[in-house]
């Protein structure tokens, strides 16, 4: 079987993470899966849900949106028609993600919010909302570091997401749209850096699949995680070797 984009079954499309110096926001990269490319800002603000209120414990959530012509044809703006439930779906899911990897006691009554702009979809503009917003809630804790809003970073371990499915009845690893589009199975990962699963969401999207087959694709899934782990280190401890 040949790859629409002639990669080897488990290699990872080019992923760049890309720091934004001059952002307003406290935190912001770009990051990018091959042609997918987003945009993820994390907004640090002195205030918590109302369910928080008073307990001295911080709140991590996130919002996640795709532009009109970020898809090959146009969509409309969902401030014109409301939110999606698959909008809904993966905001959720990225706020989950960066949750697990904050000490939220440590943060104070303190709300980070993750906004996650798709710029261009090519197929897995969540798993790289999760990788590129974990490194803008990074960049967040360094700035307040700095500035003495904290001691210490209240990060508790990396996260990051990967996509994995079954494609013309062989495993594959991060797919693009052209496989996801015709993929007879599509699951997403997410790991924290200890290589422990947060969530797993799988479909059989043209047929059910085998245990056998799940574990193919979790092991594809942990070789990208690995990677992207290594890549996040790099952005963030460039120093580090």
């Amino acid at each position: 079987m040949s790859r629409p984009s002639k990669r080897a079954n488990n290699e990872m499309r080019e992923v760049k993470i890309e720091i934004d110096h001059d952002s307003h926001a406290e935190g912001a990269v770009w990051v990018s899966f091959g042609d997918t490319k987003v945009y993820c800002t994390a907004t640090v603000e002195n205030k918590v849900p109302r369910f928080l209120k008073g307990t001295r414990t911080g709140w991590v959530t996130a919002e996640y949106g795709m532009l009109p012509r970020s898809t090959h044809s146009r969509m409309d703006r969902e401030a014109k028609q409301g939110l999606k439930s698959r909008t809904h779906e993966i905001q959720r899911l990225i706020g989950r993600s960066m949750r697990t990897a904050v000490d939220l006691k440590a943060l104070g009554e303190r709300q980070v919010i993750i906004d996650c702009d798709v710029i261009k979809a090519d197929g897995g503009t969540r798993t790289a909302s999760i990788t590129g917003g974990f490194v803008a809630l990074s960049l967040a804790f360094r700035n307040m570091i700095e500035n003495r809003q904290l001691t210490a970073s209240p990060i508790k371990n990396a996260v990051v997401a990967v996509s994995a499915g079954i494609f013309e009845n062989n495993p594959v690893l991060d797919l693009d749209y052209a496989e996801d589009s015709k993929a007879e199975v599509d699951t997403n990962f997410v790991f924290n850096d200890q290589g422990h699963l947060i969530e797993v969401q799988g479909t059989g999207e043209a047929r059910a699949f085998t245990k056998e087959e799940f574990n193919q694709m979790l092991e594809l899934a942990e070789k990208g995680a690995g990677e992207l782990i290594r890549l996040q280190r790099k952005i963030l401890m460039p120093n580090m070797g």
